[in-house]
């Protein structure tokens, strides 16, 4: 807050004056990186058709899916016209050098950086869901005193129901699924509280996978200090990094995590029903012993053709890909991933502070009576998570959505709110809140 208000001072401006949005977005070093993106039109998204139809959409949901990078669009069109004019010679001989046999290095080289892990811990493959089941089918080894594992209790569903099916087929007892509630009253986790039932429960944990960012509430967990825990109780720790990906920064080798899942399609904007990507750490890299769910890709490189049916794994998290990189849904990844190599997480996650600080004042100034954020000041991403009335929360949605202002919303009162630091402006912000305010004022 302090460096939003020394910005206002400096420009003799109150800070909700549309002007210092302005000034703001002119000031903003990372604004030319929103010209690499696609951005609807109010009558795009809308289907309106009056004055403002052709206005630029204010687009608030990458916490959901992210925009089109115009990259995504080229790079796309030029594996189809590859397809269409080499066929089958694509997979080694590429017009842009891109040769469809090594896309997974190409695209892993990239992403790996943004992860805080080296090229060997990060494969590519499949949705996030699948990943989850692979990750726990490689790492999940219930025994008769270790057979839990921990999750929290508004996990996404997706995940309440891959682990749940995961203890099922292992033949577990219902009691192996471990929730992390929030105290009575509370909407989030404390990490005191996560700490405490990892320590009395600890040896009956087998695996430890909570979400490094909640996709309700919007908090980030203390994923460092959570996997020194659950690791020193003998724990095996795995993330879900869905809405962490690209939205904070992440230091996976370093926090010692066994694994990890992510979808690339929100933050990371690679489109809908995007390919995911998955960590395992460099201790695993030559682990052969570890069982897992092996296919053909996941064969040592080196000897993958002479089709000997001895399976010998590629090392690292190569060795975990259980088909060859589906080139299409990549290229649309790999566009993104040039974007994010012109900027870095670091300076992403700073511009993102001040997004949602400065949404964050003007909620409270002008809606705070109607509201509650619930998303933590002090570990959040991107999103805010607002709590309406009940009944104002049906008009407020559908006004933002009439007005192009793009966001989501959880019923019965929940909406969520995402600035994304690679393409969204405080000018964007402001709009954003402003229909909110005449929404509630109506």
């Amino acid at each position: 807050m302090d460096r939003l208000e020394a910005a206002a001072q400096a420009q003799s401006v109150a800070l909700d004056d549309d002007q210092f949005a302005q000034a703001m977005d002119a000031a903003d070093p990372l604004g030319h990186l929103r010209a690499e993106f696609e951005i609807p039109t109010v009558g795009q998204v809308t289907g309106n058709t009056g004055e403002h139809a052709d206005s630029l959409c204010t687009y608030l949901c990458g916490n959901s899916l992210g925009l089109l990078p115009k990259r995504s669009r080229r790079i796309l069109n030029e594996e189809m016209d590859e397809w269409a004019t080499k066929g089958v010679v694509g997979h080694h001989h590429h017009s842009k050098g891109r040769s469809w046999i090594s896309y997974r290095k190409l695209i892993v080289e990239k992403m790996a950086p943004m992860f805080g892990a080296a090229p060997i811990e990060v494969g590519v493959m499949n949705t996030l869901t699948v990943n989850i089941h692979l990750m726990l089918a490689a790492f999940y080894k219930p025994t008769a005193t270790r057979n839990k594992i921990l999750i929290e209790s508004k996990a996404f569903p997706s995940d309440h129901y891959a682990v749940e099916s995961q203890i099922q087929w292992h033949n577990q007892p219902a009691d192996a699924l471990l929730l992390a509630e929030p105290r009575a009253g509370e909407l989030t986790l404390r990490t005191s509280d996560i700490l405490d039932l990892i320590e009395r429960q600890g040896d009956e944990i087998a695996v430890v996978m909570l979400s490094g960012l909640q996709y309700y509430t919007g908090q980030v967990f203390d994923m460092e200090k959570i996997t020194a825990a659950a690791q020193a109780k003998g724990c095996i720790v795995g993330w879900d990094l869905a809405h962490a990906a690209g939205n904070v920064p992440l230091k996976l080798h370093d926090w010692n995590v066994d694994f990890a899942c992510w979808c690339t399609y929100k933050y990371m904007n690679s489109g809908p029903g995007g390919i995911s990507g998955f960590f395992v750490h460099e201790r695993y890299a030559q682990d052969a012993d570890l069982t897992r769910l092996t296919g053909w890709w996941a064969h040592d490189e080196k000897t993958r053709f002479e089709m000997s049916n001895r399976f010998v794994p590629n090392r690292g998290a190569a060795g975990f890909e259980i088909s060859n990189t589906p080139i299409l849904t990549a290229a649309t990844l790999l566009g993104s991933l040039e974007v994010f190599e012109q900027t870095s997480m670091e300076d992403l996650q700073e511009k993102s502070v001040l997004l949602t600080t400065y949404l964050e004042y003007l909620l409270n100034k002008y809606a705070g009576q109607h509201i509650r954020i619930i998303t933590p000041s002090d570990s959040r991403g991107a999103q805010l998570s607002l709590l309406f009335a009940t009944d104002k929360f049906d008009a407020v949605f559908k006004d933002l959505m009439s007005a192009g202002v793009i966001c989501d919303e959880r019923k019965p009162n929940c909406i969520r709110i995402a600035p994304v630091p690679l393409y969204n402006t405080f000018s964007d912000v402001k709009r954003c809140v402003d229909i909110i305010r005449a929404a509630l004022i109506r």
